[in-house]
């Protein structure tokens, strides 16, 4: 999806304040994931991970990474670049793995694009179809129920987000999609907010946002993050 960069916040906000948010992101799911997923090694699958397929993670050697990309030169890249230790071209919800092949599903930033494109339903069943039991699917997504993702949803709704935020496939998703979805697939999720600051403030004011982070783990303040992060569990055994 293209991005036009002639879009209101882009004329408003200058870039300077990317990085505060950014960092405040990559500790925050590395704290999330070491205290409620604390895995020692395993295979991953990274779906649609970009340039960006996890290793803050699920660091080497411990984790062995699979990256899907859509576009064969950025699978070559991550190949070449070891930012995974295998990659294929491949789409969510279309994937030729075998059953249960992964300790974790990564879909990081990936979600909101693909419910522009269709529901999300097949890609949370093929997750569950990949876990081993006992895995996780993790998901990070803006949230929709934070000001700033209320805010797109309204924007995407009149038509306007493209002129708003430069593209329309930035899609904010509720927690309550997310629970909905993963447990019809026959995953056990819980939904943290990752972070409540947003990357187009003054630094200053996202790091007073930042203090609210550590609230991200009680369930009356996960669902207002303006960044999630679920994590949906493989069952540890089948029933019967």
């Amino acid at each position: 999806m293209e991005y036009d960069p002639d879009n209101l916040l882009d004329r408003a906000f200058g870039d300077a304040t990317l990085q505060v948010h950014y960092d405040q992101s990559l500790r925050r799911e590395r704290e999330l994931l070491a205290r409620r997923l604390p895995l020692t090694g395993g295979e991953v699958l990274s779906v649609g991970c970009g340039w960006h397929p996890g290793r803050h993670l699920f660091p080497a050697p411990e984790f062995r990474i699979t990256g899907v990309e859509l576009e064969q030169p950025v699978v070559d890249s991550l190949i070449e670049r070891g930012d995974v230790d295998t990659a294929i071209r491949g789409r969510a919800g279309e994937l030729d793995f075998e059953d249960e092949s992964f300790d974790v599903v990564l879909y990081r930033l990936v979600l909101h694009h693909v419910a522009y494109q269709g529901p999300l339903t097949p890609v949370f069943s093929e997750a569950r179809r990949l876990l081993r039991p006992g895995g996780a699917m993790i998901a990070v997504e803006p949230g929709a129920w934070h000001p700033v993702g209320a805010a797109l949803s309204v924007a995407n709704r009149l038509g306007l987000g493209v002129a708003v935020h430069g593209t329309p496939d930035d899609i904010p998703l509720s927690p309550r999609h997310l629970r909905h979805e993963a447990a019809a697939a026959g995953l056990e999720p819980e939904v943290h907010a990752v972070t409540y600051g947003w990357r187009r403030l003054p630094a200053r004011a996202q790091r007073a946002l930042h203090l609210l982070d550590p609230l991200g783990a009680r369930p009356r303040m996960s669902v207002f993050g303006h960044t999630l992060m679920l994590i949906a569990r493989a069952p540890t055994h089948e029933a019967g």
